[in-house]
């Protein structure tokens, strides 16, 4: 855990910017908060809305991020009204948070400004449960919320917009959503969410009247960024550990200080660093920042005690009961199918890619594979955290295991081989040469071996198909080389290298996907 924080690529210093960053616009919002002579409810609300801004918008352009960060407001102003409205109704007010979870849950499927929006809906309507907000105190939040909004936006694109600098990244895929209704996997997790924070909802009141939204909390966020059933239990399992870790820290730290300004406000500085600097690459240590910066926060509002640490604990175990319930039992999405489809709309890009290219070696100009293979880096990586369940340490499944790991290494080899090929078509020396078209078509004829339906038989005639399709793949294209001249070779023996190892990692990827007897139905609908 220490090495996948401490060793984790960062290309580009991108966490350290963006964490650094975070640091910067919080403490801006937070401090003209405090100019503004605005009380420390007031202050800590507008500090989690300058992070909720700063963490959870993340559109692919400079431009999207603006927009999005502008219509955080319009949907967390109302949702903070409400909340502070129903407070004293607990009926209406929790079926009213239920109803915001599942909607922000929902909002998914519209990418990355769904998510945004309906996890600042949730975090409005939390936040008033976390501080007691009563509408009486209901102009002063919205004045600090619209402050540190326009605080953090004038870091993130004034100050410090680091991203005009670097080349769009490509769009974070929406979650697989093929079907209608209850067959959509953002429809289905909608429900799945709302029963569990239904049953952390009555099972957290009953613990306590007071602090029973931690548990909708634990509940709500173990479903953030997940599709699949084992995708949530890992991480609902790397949320408890995280809090355990973080309230022991919390022990040692936030509570001797007693809620001492200066020393919290500079220990809650370093949680947020903490919080945005690991969270792409650990949740666990995400999740220890995040337990030690609420101990302090309560610690600065002067409720904080050993016994509210254990409670948030408890209650943190409320909600992954009611994640884990959920998931396996309220319209499971299963972590195979899931991985089956995120490697089909891999192949799809691989198909894509390898077109492009041979497109743009046979010398069309406008042929450029560099933005498929920045969008297949990003659904292989998709693709890897949704086998990631199958080869956690705790997995019992011996041979799933060792079938998702073939699966890893593979799905890696392919990414390298891909990357290889899009520089290559990228050296303006490139030019037609027909062993290129003849390398990209066994590649084709690779794809189409690995995507055809599954026989219905055993191990032996899935061999025997694997064995037949390596054959054809091998076999001799209908157009024969001409001489290439000499100036020209590296360049194509280049891509003919890059092809050659794909087709072999397309065929050898026909074993490992073919090899499980619930293979999904979804390679079947590749092209």
């Amino acid at each position: 855990m220490l090495k996948k924080v401490f060793v984790a690529p960062d290309p580009g210093r991108l966490r350290l910017r963006s964490a650094t960053r975070a640091v910067l616009g919080i403490a801006l919002a937070v401090g003209l908060c405090g100019t503004a002579g605005h009380s420390m409810v007031a202050a800590i609300t507008g500090g989690l809305a300058a992070l909720l801004a700063l963490f959870t918008v993340t559109d692919a352009t400079v431009r999207g991020q603006a927009v999005t960060t502008a219509l955080l407001p319009v949907v967390g102003l109302p949702v903070l009204a409400l909340a502070a409205l129903l407070h004293d109704h607990p009926l209406p007010r929790d079926l009213a948070f239920l109803a915001i979870v599942g909607a922000g849950v929902y909002a998914r499927r519209w990418g990355p400004r769904g998510h945004s929006l309906g996890v600042f809906a949730f975090m409005a309507f939390f936040v008033t449960q976390f501080l007691g907000t009563v509408p009486a105190q209901l102009p002063e939040l919205y004045a600090a919320v619209l402050l540190s909004l326009l605080a953090s936006s004038a870091v993130r694109f004034g100050l410090w917009c680091y991203e005009r600098r670097f080349a769009p990244p490509a769009a974070v895929p929406t979650p697989f959503d093929g079907g209608r209704g209850l067959g959509r996997a953002t429809t289905r997790q909608a429900v799945q969410a709302t029963a569990a924070a239904g049953f952390a909802l009555v099972v957290g009141q009953v613990l306590s009247h007071e602090r029973w939204y931690w548990a909708v909390g634990a509940a709500w966020w173990i479903f953030v960024n997940t599709t699949s059933r084992g995708e949530t239990l890992v991480r609902g399992f790397r949320r408890v550990l995280g809090t355990v870790i973080g309230i022991g820290v919390g022990l040692l730290v936030a509570v001797p200080l007693h809620g001492e300004p200066l020393a919290s406000a500079a220990l809650i500085g370093f949680c947020v660093f903490g919080i945005f600097y690991t969270a792409a690459v650990s949740y666990t240590w995400m999740m220890l920042a995040v337990t030690v910066m609420a101990s302090l926060l309560y610690g600065l509002l002067g409720v904080l005690d050993t016994g509210l640490l254990a409670l948030r604990l408890v209650e943190t175990g409320v909600g992954l009961a009611g994640a884990a319930l959920a998931v396996l039992f309220v319209l499971p999405v299963t972590t195979h199918a899931t991985t089956d489809a995120w490697i089909a709309r891999a192949l799809r890009c691989v198909h894509g890619c390898t077109t492009a290219a041979a497109r743009r070696l046979a010398g069309d100009p406008d042929a450029d594979p560099a933005p498929l293979a920045a969008e297949l880096e990003v659904l292989l990586g998709r693709a890897k955290l949704s086998l990631a369940p199958l080869v956690h340490p705790l997995s019992p499944l011996r041979a799933r295991k060792a079938r998702a790991r073939r699966v890893l290494a593979l799905l890696d080899d392919c990414a390298r081989e891909v990357r290889g090929l899009t520089s290559v078509a990228a050296d303006p020396e490139a030019s037609h040469d027909a062993r290129l078209a003849a390398a990209c078509w066994r590649v084709e004829i690779a794809l189409q071996a690995l995507v055809a339906p599954a026989p219905g038989a055993g191990q032996p005639e899935q061999a025997e198909n694997s064995e037949q399709a390596g054959q054809g793949v091998h076999a001799a294209p209908p157009t024969a080389a001409p001489a290439e001249p000499p100036h020209h070779h590296p360049v194509t023996e280049a891509a003919l290298h890059h092809l050659h190892g794909l087709e072999r990692v397309l065929v050898d990827l026909a074993v490992p996907l073919r090899s499980s007897p619930r293979a999904s139905a979804a390679f079947q609908s590749l092209p």
